[in-house]
């Protein structure tokens, strides 16, 4: 029996957002900014409760990842905001999220108060890189305060997807002008016509969702009338819920929507509802409220929005208080959802899935450069592999190595020539780089490429994201990512410690290719690369320069590089005094053994999961 048949596992559950909100742009959103202003774009948080599982919980590392106690830390997802997280071993952290490519936050709360958090997005391409699913688009229409984000947020609650992104129209408001402002302040505006919509915006996000792009997505102030400086990234979904008053007026809107709703709700009850949202969220008078709803609100429904029932699959009567209609359009989808070969639970494209494509190549692939195979570097590397030499010697002799790979890795850069004038006159030809460069690191074991890549390139940006191997279905999952604003404007060098399977690598690529980074514009860089490894990755981009200090042949049944190095970000980061490696033969890879946890699921004492290592060592699973 293998051990893993043996370990209990924490089923990650999807419930509530905690604030209701969904993608309402009406909220008041925290800077959305990571480490400078407009800066970077930022997918998930990484919890405490994970840092906790990889020992990334040393103070040092906490900083590096931007955890701390009292961090305020804005997410680019939907608007949710105010959350904060249970109390860990730790302490208690206090966030502001925001929704991006999901359904929520990685943390959600049920009606009981119970917290849970939801785990990473599984491969969504193929062996060779393309992606592989069309989105499910769910299409919700329907009056002003008729219930459509309660059936948005009922329907996510039934899925039990974990990544959906919810696309409101109220978004996409045209900016007013000075006349128009001055109208709407005084409750004489009509946001209730096709005229106020930004109908080209709308279709440009609206494609580039469904075609598994990052997009950019407008924040609407209800109150000041305008778009707010900071927009929302929603990048990465199975599930798209598009929901607004004119969500059928557009022909590509409904072309592409899979299932239409239509929201059917008593105009009193729609005006109360109207009432009380304006007045306590956006702090309007009564009877303005009134007044703009009699005359704008109320014949616009019955002009352009009530006509569009006859476009719908199914009308919904009370909105989401309907319990059985929620329920059987969640049957229909999931149905939907498994007709296009939808399943959660299963294996996608799992690390051994990556290398056996490509188990018939010899050597290395043409895009693999080696680094110049100096005595130097060969004694490095013998120094790194060495399993009884020092944690101190082996920082030491790390760095040392990865200084040579980020100084070699300049070499191939793209230069051009520039003419410089020296001080006594005279003039120098000469080359300077043709473009600016940023990082994004693979975490854990990445980050220790960082500083190297700063002594090297001044001023470099750098970003991060975080993959972890699902322990059960092998699978590869995202669970964070932080960029730079605009990267398809740089040359992006992705950094890791070690190469195994490569489905880390490759999922880190078709990320940066889905935020528009051209394919010859990304660099792989890596202490050492297995080579079915790296045939993989080359056989799926084959226009991604690889780079590397070592190249090992094989690798094991357990997906582990052969002879490897061991688990390096256990070895640098001095986490490997628990076991989970202590040879060459466990766990050689960080690229494929990240984190020993499926969800991160926080204050449940009665269930704890063990690693594999500790149930082969027979210590004893908690009941």
């Amino acid at each position: 029996m293998h051990p893993l048949d043996n370990a209990e596992y924490l089923t990650p559950q999807i419930v509530l957002p905690v604030t209701n909100t969904l993608n309402k742009p009406d909220n008041k959103l925290q800077n959305g900014s990571f480490g400078g202003e407009d800066e970077y774009d930022e997918i998930g948080y990484v919890c405490p409760e994970v840092l906790r599982r990889v020992s990334l919980g040393t103070p040092d590392l906490q900083n590096r990842c931007k955890i701390k106690n009292e961090d305020t830390l804005s997410t680019y997802k939907s608007a949710s905001k105010g959350i904060t997280l249970p109390k860990t071993t730790r302490s208690s952290f206090s966030r502001c999220l925001r929704e991006y490519g999901s359904c929520g936050n990685h943390l959600f709360t049920t009606e009981s108060g119970r917290r849970v958090y939801t785990k990473g997005r599984p491969p969504w391409y193929d062996q060779t890189g393309k992606p592989l699913k069309k989105p499910y688009v769910i299409g919700i229409c329907g009056g002003s305060a008729s219930g459509k984000t309660s059936v948005a947020r009922n329907i996510i609650k039934q899925l039990g997807i974990p990544w959906i992104t919810v696309l409101a129209m109220d978004s996409f408001y045209k900016v007013l002008n000075a006349e128009q402002h001055e109208l709407a302040s005084r409750d004489m505006y009509n946001f209730d016509t096709p005229d106020a919509f930004d109908f080209d915006l709308m279709e440009t996000v609206f494609k580039r969702l469904l075609a598994g792009k990052s997009a950019d997505v407008p924040v609407y102030n209800f109150t000041t009338h305008k778009r707010e400086k900071n927009s929302i990234v929603m990048y990465g979904a199975d599930v798209i819920i598009f929901e607004g008053i004119l969500s059928f007026h557009k022909k590509f809107l409904v072309d592409n929507m899979d299932i239409k709703l239509f929201i059917e709700t008593d105009s009193d009850i729609c005006l109360a509802r109207r009432l009380m949202r304006d007045v306590k969220e956006r702090s309007r008078q009564c009877s303005g409220v009134i007044s703009q709803y009699l005359t704008y609100v109320k014949p616009s429904f019955d002009l352009y929005i009530s006509p569009d029932r006859r476009l719908a699959d199914l009308i919904i009567p009370r909105g989401g208080r309907n319990k059985v209609a929620i329920d059987l359009i969640s049957m229909q989808v999931n149905g939907q959802l498994g007709l296009r070969g939808y399943n959660p639970n299963k294996a996608g494209i799992n690390n051994k899935d990556v290398v056996r494509e490509v188990h018939f190549y010899n050597g290395v692939p043409e895009n693999l450069v080696l680094i110049n195979q100096t005595k130097q570097v060969v004694g490095l590397m013998t120094k790194i592999r060495d399993k009884d030499i020092t944690r101190d010697e082996f920082i030491f002799y790390s760095d040392r190595f990865i200084r040579l790979l980020m100084e070699d890795t300049m070499n191939h850069m793209d230069y051009v020539p520039k003419t410089v004038e020296m001080r006594n006159g005279s003039l120098h030809e000469g080359i300077v780089k043709s473009r600016q460069f940023c990082g994004v690191s693979i975490m854990r074991a990445g980050e220790t490429l960082e500083k190297a890549l700063r002594n090297v390139v001044k001023d470099c940006k750098m970003g991060k994201m975080l993959i972890q191997t699902n322990p059960i279905s092998i699978e590869p999952e995202l669970y964070y990512l932080r960029i730079p604003r605009k990267i398809q404007n740089y040359k992006v060098l992705l950094l890791d410690a070690t190469v195994a399977t490569g489905s880390a690598a490759i999922m880190a690529i078709r990320v940066l290719l889905d935020h528009d980074v051209k394919e010859q514009d990304i660099v792989l860089c890596s202490l050492i690369m297995s080579e079915p490894g790296a045939h993989a990755i080359a056989y799926a981009f084959p226009k991604v320069k690889l780079i590397t200090g070592a190249v090992d042949k094989t690798i094991n049944d357990l997906c582990h590089v052969i002879p490897g190095i061991g688990n390096f970000g256990d070895r640098y980061f001095g986490t490997d005094s628990i076991n989970l490696m202590n040879s060459e033969d466990e766990y050689s890879s960080d690229d494929d053994v990240r984190i020993y946890s499926t969800s991160g699921l926080p204050d449940i004492p009665n269930k704890t999961f063990i690693p594999p290592t500790f149930i082969e060592k027979s210590c004893q699973v908690k009941a």
